[in-house]
């Protein structure tokens, strides 16, 4: 058999293409949903963390910790298995669950150390020349924070599109595991998989296109870099 022909045999014979298409959009789904609420909730995470209230300081530092330290794949069993278990969630939604609560951390944490890596004496001056608090933070230590924070978070995005492969555990039909029943029903695994993986670069590629996009319209918008 021919390479063509078992390119043939994994993307086209029976409507494959269709079945890896909708398996990519779950993937696209759960990572996009996931990123979204998960950096809405870090960016609250990182308040409470950075914050002068001891008792919720101390809540958001266990909260971090936790996360960050246990495997995703574990945290996901634990929700769709154990906690979500009777709640009759989709599994789709408690794969959103568990990505967002685990991105949250990340963002939080890298958010928490953006924050301190700024300049606070630039805001200082801000405030001394009648900036109010809040512009303060807008004009002179968001900038910042964002610039610091920016490159981590373009990894945090690609480990997320990384992460998602593991929601075939909780029944879920996602890029992975349709790639992994392709490989079964054509007996090309190699191909099958490498084809897999090229997907998943490419969606990476698209990650750290957009951000690229980004800098490039900062540049053009002279934005500070």
């Amino acid at each position: 058999m021919t390479i063509s022909d078992k390119l043939y045999k994994i993307l086209i014979d029976g409507g494959s293409w269709k079945t890896i298409l909708g398996g990519l959009w779950v993937t696209v789904k759960i990572s996009l949903f996931s990123l979204i609420i998960g950096t809405a909730l870090g960016a609250f995470i990182c308040l409470l963390r950075t914050g002068k209230n001891p008792v919720l300081r101390g809540i958001a530092t266990v909260y971090i910790a936790v996360l960050r330290g246990t495997p995703v794949l574990m945290l996901l069993l634990l929700l769709y298995y154990g906690v979500f278990a009777r709640t009759g969630l989709a599994p789709v939604t408690v794969a959103i669950v568990t990505f967002s609560l685990n991105v949250s951390a990340h963002v939080a944490e890298l958010l928490r150390a953006a924050v301190e890596a700024s300049d606070k004496g630039q805001a200082e001056a801000a405030r001394t020349l009648g900036f109010s608090a809040w512009d303060a933070f807008r004009l002179i230590t968001l900038p910042q924070v964002l610039k610091v924070a920016k490159p981590v978070y373009q990894s945090t995005v690609v480990n997320l599109i990384q992460w998602t492969s593991v929601v075939g555990y909780v029944t879920i039909t996602d890029l992975t595991r349709v790639i992994n029943n392709t490989a079964s029903r054509t007996m090309q695994p190699l191909l099958t998989i490498i084809i897999g993986m090229l997907i998943y670069l490419g969606l990476s590629y698209i990650v750290y296109g957009i951000f690229a996009l980004t800098d490039r319209h900062k540049k053009k918008g002279g934005g500070t870099e």
